[in-house]
């Protein structure tokens, strides 16, 4: 009896112990400033405002994303198993040839040293398609590419959402207008694997589902209402433009203040 409540005693005052020792960093990880010291970390002053570690993950990723997609769409064009697999390259041909000017102009502005070849995961997939043939090329070329702007459109728009350099917001705003070109013209070709996409996303993801009702069969839900200005509003401005199943990638040429790019 006596060596139970002896071991009882030690187990308590381990537990006030590591209790003791556990409460600063609860309390740290709770005080008002640790938000800003993370916001500040890696952080550098530019004259085009703070250049945080995110926004320097953004550009390097918009890079490394031309050097592998734009191989990929001039393997389409050149291959060209289908009129739509071709059309799909020449956008990717097209939109990162832009893209990569723009990047390496705001890149050589902020410093942000670039990669000059895809990373190991990219050329992988860019081996894939070359060893495939036929239709499994057509379906490796749309899934492949389909899923890879698929990860990395939210990622342009929490930085496009959080960044406080007015060229980074830039490059964001114009990679999400080319990253949904492409995931519109690759939809385009009736060969993405939708299902595959969703399972893929549910397979990572823990939290259960939230959002409305299930809808219930047979059961017709009353309409909503029009959202409407009140009052006598008069507007100007329309919707972007462009063909449904489109998207306006027109945009001014890039300024190198800098001359970056020389020549």
């Amino acid at each position: 009896m006596r060596r139970f409540n002896g071991t009882a005693m030690i187990l308590a005052a381990l537990a006030t112990t590591l209790g003791v020792l556990a409460y600063p960093v609860w309390s740290y990880a709770d005080r008002s400033g640790t938000g800003q010291a993370n916001l500040a970390a890696g952080t550098v002053a530019t004259q085009w405002g703070p250049l945080s570690a995110s926004d320097r993950d953004l550009i390097v990723r918009v890079r490394l994303a031309g050097l592998w997609e734009l191989p990929a769409g001039q393997q389409a064009v050149e291959r060209a198993p289908s009129a739509e697999i071709k059309e799909a390259g020449d956008h990717l041909i097209v939109g990162h040839t832009d893209l990569d000017r723009r990047v390496r102009i705001v890149a050589g502005q902020l410093g942000v040293e670039l990669p000059n070849v895809p990373n190991e995961q990219q050329q992988g997939w860019l081996k894939e398609m070359s060893a495939a043939t036929g239709a499994e090329y057509e379906y490796k070329f749309v899934n492949l590419l389909r899923a890879a702007h698929g990860k990395i459109f939210p990622a342009i728009g929490t930085v496009r959402n959080t960044t406080r350099n007015s060229l980074v917001r830039q490059l964001a705003s114009d990679a999400n207008q080319t990253v949904l070109d492409h995931i519109t013209i690759l939809e385009k070709t009736g060969k993405v694997d939708f299902e595959a996409i969703a399972n893929e996303i549910a397979n990572s993801t823990t939290a259960s589902p939230t959002g409305p009702a299930v809808p219930a069969p047979g059961v017709v839900v009353p309409s909503a209402p029009a959202a409407r200005a009140g009052g006598d509003v008069r507007v100007t401005s329309r919707p972007s433009p462009g063909a449904p199943g489109t998207v306006n990638t027109a945009r001014p040429e890039p300024v190198d203040s800098l001359g970056v790019l020389g020549g």
